[in-house]
């Protein structure tokens, strides 16, 4: 597991969402809601999963905190500050890397220097500590055609938080990773997280993921999205790399796919009189 370093006090701001709505097309014929009214209050330095279905809303809502995207109605706030146009002092990471291909990997992460008119001889300190934490040493001087999937999402991570933004906005980041690196970038994004523990925004569609990585866990509905259940996770941090043999890990996972079901959004294999496959 990666070497986590002792939590310090949270730089986090609170997120304040307060009947929230969507409707694309609003008044035409085509007229589509993607989400009905959601609210949530999340405090400074939590960390928060949203999960759902496909076209649940979950990204339609996170780009709406980030003032990327405008709502149809209610009133979202950072920090105390209501949003009303692109919030810049986050980090937002997507589930392409989006790591450019003529920068090496510290080149990539140091880019927050430049476009943040940032001290770089500090924030190459910091990411260079960075790429120490997470074992990624070797990819300091590479492009990201020399890296892996995973190193390319880690670097993008790091470029993410390097510079220290209050809030995270993470839209499915280890979306295209194999199982087993997963796991490895989701321990990493725990150990980045505890250095300064930012307000982090989560989208997933991976249960195992929220209940890994989450303070709470907000629960969507298929299309048109809105919030079923909101569940706390209570589970010791730094949190090992596998989850599988936790009792209580496969308590809060079974909890939200029976609620999955109750949705229809999962299907199980009906019995047949005999007790074999329908």
């Amino acid at each position: 597991m990666t070497d986590t370093p002792e939590a310090t006090a949270t730089t986090g701001k609170s997120i304040s969402i307060r009947n929230v709505t969507k409707i694309y097309g609003e008044g035409s014929a085509n007229e589509f809601e993607a989400l009905k009214p959601v609210s949530m209050e999340i405090e400074p330095g939590e960390f928060v999963s949203i999960v759902g279905p496909s076209g649940c809303g979950k990204s339609t809502l996170m780009l709406m905190v980030a003032g990327l995207l405008s709502r149809s109605s209610g009133d979202i706030e950072i920090g105390g500050r209501s949003v009303k146009k692109a919030f810049t002092d986050i980090g937002i990471a997507f589930q392409d890397h989006l790591l450019l291909d003529f920068r090496t990997a510290l080149d990539n992460v140091l880019l927050q220097a430049d476009i943040r008119r940032l001290d770089k001889r500090v924030l190459r300190n910091r990411a260079l500590d960075m790429f120490k934490q997470l074992h990624l040493e070797s990819a300091v001087d590479k492009y990201p055609r020399q890296m892996s999937g995973g190193m390319r999402q880690r670097v993008s991570l790091v470029r993410t938080i390097v510079h220290e933004p209050p809030v995270l906005m993470l839209d499915e980041p280890f979306g295209a990773l194999d199982a087993l690196t997963r796991l490895q970038v989701r321990t990493d994004l725990e150990a980045l997280w505890l250095r300064t523990r930012p307000t982090v925004l989560f989208i997933t569609h991976s249960v195992e993921e929220a209940v890994g990585l989450s303070d709470r866990i907000f629960v969507m509905s298929p299309n048109p999205g809105r919030i079923i259940e909101e569940i706390s996770v209570d589970l010791p941090r730094p949190r090992p790399i596998s989850l599988a043999g936790s009792r209580e890990f496969a308590e809060y996972a079974d909890h939200i796919y029976a609620l999955f079901e109750e949705m229809g959004v999962l299907h199980g294999i009906a019995p047949t009189a005999q007790g074999g496959a329908a």
